[in-house]
């Protein structure tokens, strides 16, 4: 079984109690139930599968390793939704609110000798308007209720217990210096005792003793030969800390990765290069365990197929992610834009609730070199969706950014993602729409400055049009953009349409920073994922999601009409301009080949004939090539597959489907 918390690692001394407890209804008397902790109370995975059950209780027995004698012994819980009081041997040792942040209780002192009884008990409230709770759906419903998903209630994330010297590390902070050739250590200790601290970094023989002073140490640990951690390199630098002190000996496992994301005028750098964000959106949901994953594997694996279908970073949304995530995404080299859950009004009490998820977030993931981006407030939820129109609600945004930065000024940080910004790093916005034609025109208005505004969906029949400054002092320029929401179709064959042309037309346009592709899989009844909620893939009608969000992409100056029908013409004999959109380090050059096949059908194996010469720099986007090519005898119809061939190897795909007939078109987008 795998350690719960790699970031800050005890496992040296450990014991799991995940498994099987008793549960019962607060209405029950008796525990005449099992449940399967960690699946939350409504999932299958757990044997309970109820739902819209406001109060429940766990209890299991357990023992004391008797190697622990004369340690202090912790509960710790990764996440509990929604609030939690937990009894040891009927001794309350903690209370806990905020159902996606980790907390934990010294039992020591309410132990026993032979087996001990732990009891929780946890309240889900329905109505969860005024508590973080993300995409899990409420009883009065939030506003934004279409777009939520069964509820997740009770214990969700690991339970185990730890064991430790009364004096002992209670965090351990490590940030790559700014000369990317140090690590930076901040530990924080708790306890009475006198203690040194020694620091020492793994597979070296750099070890470091630091004094504590009221409960704090810091130094730098040098780095010779400094590995830079990348997506590409993913190379982490682990250091082992260990405090001794009259009441013993702790010691705990971080790690950490030299890297240096910035930004700079509209553009991200990552370790001094130009960095363009191709990402996906990852909600965190499982068919039969709800927001937990039913083993570590399947975090991994929604990884893997992140970077299978050619994104650099994932986008954990309105989720405080199982820790073991993060800890994969950094050995994986995949990027991480992390977020807390969202509220569903605005009070006193909704803002507060949010803004305690920060702290925890930043304590948790912050020594990740996977997380570059952190997300706060989401599309005015918890806000009323009214930004603009009410001063305490631009405030409460720009407090959650000041908040943040206060902890962590080492990330680009988001305040409200989507529109109506007051303090943020990144201006980012969230479009949709089902027309291709439309959608290049806003995307390209929005880039140009001709608009500032877009229209936006917030129900079947109520569309307004959304600003991306959310106050007068936001500034529109001088700041990366990215769209950081988009996708649309009914059916998996019009998503890949639009995957296809609305991700070209964010290649178009050089001042774009990245997007966010909305999403990598189906939750439930929301069918927009590239895969479907098994994670099996779906017919895209030969769109290869990899050759859209490749380094290297073709541009092609068409405005499609419609899946199957991209371009209408009155002969066999086609010309498409044709553009390179290119984020490699070097420039790239090559022949542009061209291949037939049916309408809807996949790339050939061999690239075709060869066509006009090209070249494009670094995030220049190319000038045109003229690619001609003719129908094959007899067909009206087909797909025209364009590869840019370079020394040999194809760096680049896209295609373009052509019809002869010139009639009434259905589902016409222009």
């Amino acid at each position: 079984m795998e350690y719960p918390r790699p970031h800050f690692d005890r496992s040296h001394s450990w014991s799991s109690l995940n498994g099987d407890w008793d549960f019962r209804a607060d209405t029950e008397q008796d525990y005449h139930r099992t449940i399967t902790v960690p699946f939350a109370w409504e999932t299958p995975a757990s044997g309970i599968e109820a739902h819209w059950l406001p109060v429940a209780w766990y209890r299991r027995t357990f023992t004391v390793p008797a190697g622990w004698a004369g340690q202090r012994v912790v509960i710790q819980f990764g996440a509990v939704h929604h609030e939690a009081t937990v009894w040891v041997n009927d001794i309350e040792v903690a209370r806990h609110r905020g159902g996606y942040t980790p907390f934990e209780a010294d039992i020591t002192d309410a132990l026993r000798d032979g087996d001990q009884t732990v009891v929780v008990r946890v309240s889900a409230p329905l109505d969860k308007r005024e508590i973080a709770h993300g995409k899990q759906r409420s009883i009065p419903r939030d506003d934004f209720d279409g777009v939520c998903f069964t509820p997740s209630s009770g214990i969700w994330q690991s339970v185990w217990l730890e064991a430790r010297p009364a004096t002992y590390l209670a965090g351990l902070k490590l940030r790559p210096a700014d000369g990317l050739d140090a690590i930076e250590v901040e530990a924080r200790v708790s306890g009475a005792a006198e203690a040194t601290l020694v620091l020492s970094l793994r597979g070296t023989d750099v070890s470091v003793e630091v004094p504590v002073v009221n409960g704090l140490a810091e130094t730098v640990i040098p780095v010779a030969g400094p590995r830079l951690w990348s997506p590409e390199d993913p190379h982490l630098y682990h250091v082992d800390a260990t405090l001794t002190s009259a009441d013993g000996t702790d010691t705990v496992a971080a790690y950490t990765g030299l890297r240096r994301i910035e930004v700079i005028g509209e553009d991200l750098y990552l370790n001094g290069g130009r960095l363009f964000v191709r990402g996906v959106l990852d909600q965190g949901y499982w068919p039969l365990t709800g927001i937990t994953p039913p083993d570590d594997a399947a975090l991994r694996r929604d990884l893997e197929l992140a970077a299978a279908a050619g994104y650099n970073l994932v986008r954990k949304h309105l989720k405080l992610e199982d820790p073991r995530f993060v800890h994969h995404a950094d050995v994986l080299g995949m990027l991480v834009w992390a977020e807390p859950a969202a509220t569903g009004r605005f009070s006193a009490d909704s803002v507060a609730a949010f803004e305690e998820q920060i702290a925890p977030m930043v304590e948790r993931d912050g020594n990740s070199p996977a997380v570059i981006i952190w997300g706060l407030y989401n599309e005015e939820w918890g806000l009323d969706w009214d930004i603009p129109g009410d001063p305490a609600k631009q405030a409460a945004t720009a407090q959650a950014y000041d908040l943040l930065k206060a902890l962590d000024a080492s990330r680009p940080a988001v305040d409200n993602s989507g529109w109506t910004h007051v303090k943020t790093d990144l201006l980012d916005w969230h479009y949709y729409d089902e027309s291709a034609a439309s959608w290049g025109k806003t995307v390209a208005a929005l880039l140009n400055g001709e608009q500032d505004d877009f229209p936006v969906k917030l129900g079947p029949d109520f569309v307004v049009r959304k600003k991306l400054a959310g106050a007068p002092g936001q500034p529109l320029r001088g700041l990366p953009n990215l769209n950081s929401e988009y996708g649309t179709g009914f059916t998996s064959v019009e998503r890949g349409w639009q995957l296809r042309w609305q991700t070209q037309e964010l290649r178009r346009h050089d001042r774009v920073a990245g997007y966010v592709y909305t999403e990598l899989y189906d939750i439930e009844h929301e069918s927009a994922g590239l895969l479907d909620f098994e994670r099996r893939a779906k017919d895209l009608a030969g769109v290869d999601p990899a050759d859209v969000n490749a380094t290297t992409t073709l541009v092609l100056d068409v405005v499609p009409v419609a899946p199957g029908r991209d371009l209408l013409s009155e002969s066999r004999e086609v010309s498409v301009p044709v553009r390179v959109s290119h984020h490699g380090g070097e420039p790239v050059n090559g022949h542009l080949h061209t291949a037939w096949t049916p309408v809807f059908g996949p790339a050939p194996s061999a690239p075709g004939a060869e066509g006009p010469w090209i070249e494009a720099k670094p995030f220049l986007l190319s000038a045109a090539a003229e690619v001609r090519a003719e129908l094959p005898d007899g067909w009206t119809s087909g797909r025209l597959h364009i590869a840019l061939i370079s020394d040999g190897t194809v760096v680049a795909r896209s295609a373009v489907d052509v019809d002869t007939y010139t009639g009434f078109v259905i589902g016409d987008n222009r």
